[in-house]
């Protein structure tokens, strides 16, 4: 029997009460390759791209995977293969981005902060853009372009100081943010990249924040963006590419973000009568509510005051909880019968921000029984660490009826690679 709760997130199932992710039991895959560990749905993936992708059909565009959600390279072959492109924010992301498969025509370097070796190397790789946070960096991609002999082609990032109405942490888009330049000062900046020798200078570029759940703040930006746009069209300074961005919300507890048709519908009626390009920077909406992580339980504790769940995942696999106070729903691997109790599931970890969920009503767990953490698979293993000398978790791909270890779990020796103790101390 087969039970599709209507709060499960997508690709979850309990079939005969044990939950599933596809047509892979977890139990099972727990019984082989332990806890804790990242476990994502292929055919989840492959549906969130094709989406988001559909949804745009009727506007010139490029999809461009958001890669700090998720740089897994299994994934981002998956993307690259089904028409992604990727957006990076360091050398690193380049490279993991190549090494995936992913055309470098269809990759933009994004981030405020770009070193003159990673211009370099993007440069010298072809990508298809750079999108400029400040006339310093449009300066120095000039210059490094200049001594490789090279034409920058650029996107301007301009700061529409628009609301996201999202958590402070990850809005981008306010006078406030340190991302882009003020729209009253932009327009002396494309003055500039238009008569630099080595810039190539295509569009404007846009970002407003992480897990928007409204069109508003999109329409509000490409408003102000097109304003902009057409300044620059009576200076007789064309722009082929419009970049909004990323950030599309997606439910993680009680939220009713936008579907990906509706966004578009609301661009399309501000774009369709121009010749340009419409770049989008998706990361959480792909790989968000693909993912789980999976953990089992250590020991309970009963203070009197509160129940405690101590599992083997800890903040050091999963940040965003003790980051930015982020909801994830929790569900037991075996679903059966049995006192319910409001608990704390927290890790091992030796800091008080060490939580996965709080106040959560929910069975009392067995020792030694699993549970998973759902809609984990943005902003998960990628802001993982070691701390507390913590093996890193591996990742698993699910595909049907079966699954791939797409990242081994670290060892011992892996802790302390490249750590060097003198002989002479």
């Amino acid at each position: 029997m087969t039970k599709h709760s209507s709060s499960l997130p997508p690709a979850l199932s309990y079939r005969s009460n044990h939950l599933h992710l596809e047509e892979v039991p977890l139990d099972r895959l727990v019984a082989e390759s332990g806890t804790p560990a990242y476990v994502y749905s292929r055919a989840r993936l492959l549906e969130n791209y094709r989406r988001f992708d559909d949804a745009f059909k009727a506007i010139n565009h490029l999809v461009l995977f958001a890669m700090k959600a998720n740089s897994n390279g299994a994934i981002l072959s998956l993307l690259g293969k089904a028409g992604s492109g990727a957006d990076i924010v360091s050398a690193g992301e380049l490279f993991r981005a190549r090494r995936a498969g992913i055309p470098t025509d269809r990759i933009v370097f994004s981030g405020v902060g770009k070193r003159s070796d990673e211009i370099r190397t993007a440069l010298e790789a072809g990508i298809l853009l750079f999108n400029v946070e400040s006339a310093e960096e449009l300066q120095l991609i000039d210059q490094v372009a200049s001594s490789a002999h090279k034409a920058a082609p650029v996107l301007i990032r301009v700061n529409p100081d628009v609301d996201a109405l999202t958590h402070d942490h990850i809005t981008t888009g306010k006078k406030e943010n340190k991302f882009g330049i003020p729209l009253a000062k932009a327009l002396p900046v494309f003055r500039m990249a238009a008569k630099l020798p080595r810039i190539s200078l295509m569009g404007v570029h846009a970002h407003i924040g992480s897990q928007i759940t409204s069109t508003r703040p999109y329409t509000a930006t490409l408003h102000k963006i097109l304003d902009l746009v057409d300044r620059l069209e009576t200076e007789g300074i064309p722009l082929r590419y419009i970049d909004l961005g990323g950030g599309l919300g997606i439910r993680y507890r009680d939220e009713k973000p936008p579907t990906p048709k509706q966004l578009a519908d609301e661009l399309y009626q501000r774009l369709r009568n121009r010749d340009i390009k419409l770049l989008l920077e998706p990361g959480r909406f792909l790989v968000g509510d693909a993912g789980v992580l999976v953990t089992r339980v250590l020991f309970r504790k009963d203070v009197g005051a509160r129940h405690f769940l101590i599992v083997d995942a800890a903040m050091n696999d999963l940040a965003r909880p003790a980051l930015y106070d982020a909801y994830h729903d929790v569900y037991p691997v075996h679903e059966k019968k049995g006192r319910k109790i409001i608990a704390d599931i927290v890790g091992p970890v030796c800091e008080s921000s060490d939580y996965l969920a709080r106040n959560r009503s929910i069975r009392l767990l067995d020792q030694g029984e699993a549970l998973i953490v759902a809609t984990a698979g943005a902003y998960g293993y990628v802001m993982g660490s070691q701390y507390n000398s913590r093996l890193r978790v591996p990742e698993i791909l699910v595909h049907g009826r079966q699954w791939t270890v797409i990242r081994e779990r670290e060892t011992l020796e892996d802790l302390v690679r490249g750590e060097h103790i003198p002989v002479d101390l």
